[in-house]
C-alpha cells in the first residue's frame, strides 16, 4: 500500500522546483516504466500491479523493493487518469559533456514550452536515431511527467541539454551547417540535404527569437499546400528530419 508521506512525495515531483531539489523524477505507465528499467537507470520506488508484475516477472526479481499496489493507488499518487501498471520514482542522471561530431544530425530547441511538444519531439528524435537534443533555458523542463510520458520511453535514450542557445549556436556555426525553420526560408522539397548539422526549431507562436536567428546560416520551410497558418512544432519537427534522413539507409 502507498502510504500518505510516498503519496506526498510523489505528487511534489510534479513541481520542478522539488524535482530539483530531490534529484528524482516521475515516470508513469506500462511501457514507459519498462523502458525506464532495461536503462537500469538508479531506482528510489517502483510500484506495480499484480498483472503486470507477474507479465514482467523477470525484470522485477533482479530489483530490491518493488511493491504491488492497486490501480486506484497509482491513480491517486501520478498524474494518468488511468493507470493499470506501473509507477516508478527515478534519479536523475547527468547527460555527458555536449559535443557535436562533423557527420552528426542534432535538433536544438528555442523557448519550445509545451511539454507534451517536448516530450514528443525526444521521442521523433529516437526514431530517426539522433542522440542530442539541444534546448534554451526557457524550454519544457526535460524531467516534468508530461514530457516524460510523451517520450513514450524515449526519455532513457535522448541526451537533452538546457543551455544559452544563441552562445552555444555562435560556436558552432563555422564547424556545422546550422538551420533555422522559418516561413521565409528554402523549400525543404527543393533541397538536397545531408543527415548532418544543426536544426533549430522556434516557438510556434513568436519563431526563433532574434538573438537565435542571428546565428543561422540557412533558413529552411514546409512548403504549404493550404490554408492552415503554421504546423504544431513536433510535427514540423518530424518532416523536417525525415527530410533530412530520406536517403540515409536504416
Amino acid at each position: 500500500m502507498l502510504s500518505k508521506a510516498v503519496v506526498k512525495y510523489i505528487k511534489s515531483l510534479q513541481i520542478k522546483k522539488y524535482r530539483t531539489q530531490h534529484q528524482a523524477f516521475v515516470v508513469e505507465g506500462g511501457k514507459s516504466v519498462l523502458e525506464l528499467l532495461r536503462a537500469g537507470l538508479e531506482l528510489e520506488y517502483v510500484f506495480v500491479t499484480d498483472t503486470f508484475y507477474e507479465q514482467h516477472s523477470h525484470l522485477f526479481d533482479k530489483l530490491p523493493a518493488v511493491s504491488l499496489v492497486t490501480e486506484e493507488e497509482l491513480v491517486k499518487a501520478g498524474t494518468f487518469a488511468s493507470n493499470n501498471a506501473a509507477l516508478a520514482v527515478a534519479r536523475m542522471w547527468q547527460s555527458p559533456p555536449l559535443t557535436v561530431a562533423p557527420d552528426e544530425l542534432v535538433i536544438s530547441l528555442d523557448d519550445i514550452r509545451d511539454p507534451g511538444n517536448l516530450g514528443t519531439i525526444i521521442r521523433i528524435a529516437d526514431w530517426y536515431g539522433i542522440r542530442k537534443v539541444v534546448c534554451s533555458e526557457t524550454c519544457a523542463d526535460f524531467y516534468n511527467p508530461k514530457v516524460i510520458a510523451a517520450s513514450m520511453g524515449s526519455f532513457t535514450r535522448i541526451q537533452v541539454h538546457y543551455l544559452d542557445l544563441a552562445a552555444w549556436l555562435q560556436q558552432h556555426t563555422d564547424a556545422h551547417k546550422v538551420y533555422g525553420a522559418s516561413l521565409a526560408g528554402e523549400n525543404l522539397h527543393g533541397m538536397q540535404l545531408r543527415p548532418e548539422g544543426i536544426v533549430v526549431l522556434g516557438n510556434e507562436a513568436n519563431g526563433l527569437r532574434p538573438e537565435v536567428a542571428a546565428q543561422v546560416n540557412q533558413l529552411i520551410k514546409i512548403p504549404a499546400f493550404g490554408g492552415a497558418e503554421s504546423l504544431n512544432v513536433a510535427t514540423a519537427t518530424a518532416i523536417i528530419i525525415d527530410n533530412f534522413k530520406r536517403n540515409t539507409p536504416a
